[in-house]
């Protein structure tokens, strides 16, 4: 009777999907994005010169629109190189192959980010549901789905030693007026963050003083507990 109702309220849709994202992907890539990251920044030291942006920056829109080229979606955003590849046998698959992309953000001052971005494609089963009349699946429900995926994933990857400080979810909630850049400011936002929280680290080994700044819980994206998020910061963007 439990398994009826769930079904029938669609809860275990994006409970299961986060967690098949996690055993079927991050659990396989996260734990050796570090030496991949460390690889390139030894042939390239001037493009990720700031440790902590050696992370996989999962894009998570509550519109589930994800986009299949990153540039296509913003301009301010170009391809630059595959990470190193990383190949295991995985169900039935002989040398299966899993590789992140790095990316250069462009911000408003012309000045370039480079990171490990893309989106959690999982949400595209979420989008395509609410397509299918088959599905049964309304635009209000996938909005819950999306904010349940975006809460279970963040619950797994907290308890995921392997993963830990390997990945940073990015989810967010697009105007409604279409703007041209607002993904690549939305990354960028982060990765200023991230470049914060490594001053804070090498001010206080230098220091010996107790840290000041905002600690990572309060510098992350949350989605709000409330019916409607509120992924947008107060930086004036």
């Amino acid at each position: 009777e439990m398994s009826e109702m769930s079904e029938r309220s669609k809860q275990n849709v994006a409970h299961g999907l986060a967690w098949s994202y996690y055993v079927g992907y991050l659990k396989i890539v996260l734990p050796r994005l570090k030496k991949s990251m460390e690889e390139f920044s030894r042939a390239n030291p001037n493009l990720l010169a700031c440790r902590k942006t050696w992370k996989l920056h999962i894009l998570i829109p509550l519109s589930c629109d994800v986009y299949d080229d990153l540039e296509k979606a913003d301009s301010n955003i170009q391809y630059v190189t595959d990470l190193t590849e990383n190949t295991v046998a995985r169900g039935g698959i002989k040398k299966r192959v899993y590789k992140n992309s790095l990316y250069a953000i462009r911000d408003e001052e012309n000045q370039l980010w480079h990171c490990a971005v893309e989106f959690a494609t999982p949400l595209q089963s979420l989008y395509a549901m609410s397509q299918d009349e088959c599905a049964a699946f309304s635009r209000e429900e996938r909005l819950e789905q999306a904010k349940l995926f975006y809460r279970t994933l963040e619950e797994i990857l907290k308890g995921a030693k392997e993963c830990a400080d390997a990945y940073r979810l990015i989810a967010y909630e697009e105007p409604e007026e279409a703007e041209t850049h607002f993904l690549s400011r939305e990354i960028v936002w982060h990765l200023r963050q991230e470049h914060h929280e490594e001053i804070a680290v090498l001010e206080e080994s230098h220091t010996h003083t107790p840290s000041t700044t905002l600690d990572s819980a309060e510098l992350n994206l949350q989605i709000s507990v409330s019916d409607l998020p509120q992924p947008l910061r107060t930086d004036g963007f």
